[in-house]
């Protein structure tokens, strides 16, 4: 059965994406139009290029996340200095090797610029705290920054949909004035966008939208965070914020479709999780996906 499918942000989380794939594969799901914000868009990325599941799942398997990690050279020799950064620069990593890794795959299926990718198939969710603007790329390219999205690179996109505020340095747009746009994660205003699917003019009923998204229900709560500083206060902040924007939007929409994957213990950007912990979130994924898919649809 062909399906859209819109993923959900959740940082180093998304290993569990992978078992939801091979999950969706077993079930005959043969996914066409993709959305997400930031580690869903990846997710969304690589389906939209045309990548299939097996090597989704050699990508992932392989990854190892702390070779993102990319604070500036000054701070191997004066470790004082990443706040430095931290405070004229906005965050603590460039985001220059997640970018290029982001690059390299797409370019592997020759996909450069949402050119290569069939029109409205993919789209990438990102905040503009410049013009305190929620922007869905490449649909609002041309109407908020004059920007042809021809011409605009899918890695790029996906880059910025991923930049955790103060975790990665924000990516800068160019727009129709002089001053430049700070983009961050998407996450900030949608973490899960369901709604560009699930709303507008185009109506598809003979293919339904599968919503993937981590949280164990609405009700549920998060585990207690131990908040040392400043920057632990903020990823509580920004984790409570997404939960509730969730919640508001999800109490709206069609739970039955859907799928919830709990994960409570374990933080977007903890790039240091081990091979254990990965191989345990694919197995979350695929158990819940299956007990899912089971009843789906109905």
């Amino acid at each position: 059965m062909k399906i859209d499918a819109v993923f959900s942000g959740g940082g180093v989380k998304a290993f569990a994406f992978a078992g939801v794939l091979e999950s969706f594969k077993d079930h005959d799901l043969d996914i066409e139009r993709v959305a997400g914000t930031s580690a869903g868009a990846m997710v969304a990325s690589f389906l939209a290029a045309g990548y299939k599941t097996d090597e989704i799942l050699h990508l992932i398997r392989h990854l190892e996340l702390k070779e993102f990690l990319d604070p500036p050279t000054l701070t191997n020799y004066i470790p004082f200095s990443k706040w430095l950064f931290f405070y004229f620069q906005l965050g603590i990593n460039k985001g220059k090797k997640l970018e290029n890794w982001l690059y390299e795959q797409l370019a592997n299926k020759g996909v450069y610029t949402f050119n290569d990718i069939k029109e409205g198939y993919l789209k990438v969710v990102v905040s503009d705290l410049s013009l305190g603007k929620l922007i869905v790329i490449p649909d609002d390219l041309e109407r908020v920054y004059g920007l042809n999205p021809k011409f605009f690179p899918v890695s790029k996109a996906v880059r910025m949909s991923a930049g955790f505020p103060y975790f990665f340095m924000p990516k800068k747009l160019p727009g129709k004035t002089n001053k430049k746009s700070i983009i961050v994660d998407g996450g900030l205003l949608s973490n899960f966008p369901l709604w560009l699917f699930s709303d507008g003019e185009e109506k598809r009923d003979t293919r339904p939208v599968l919503g993937v998204k981590f949280t164990g229900s609405i009700e549920k709560q998060n585990y207690p965070r131990e908040i040392k500083n400043a920057f632990d206060m903020f990823t509580a902040l920004f984790a409570t914020m997404k939960q509730a924007h969730d919640t508001r939007y999800i109490s709206k929409a069609a739970k039955n479709n859907i799928l919830f994957i709990p994960i409570n213990d374990i933080d977007s950007v903890d790039f240091h999780i081990s091979q254990q912990v990965k191989q345990e979130l694919y197995e979350i994924g695929r158990n819940y996906s299956n007990d899912f898919l089971r009843y789906w649809p109905r």
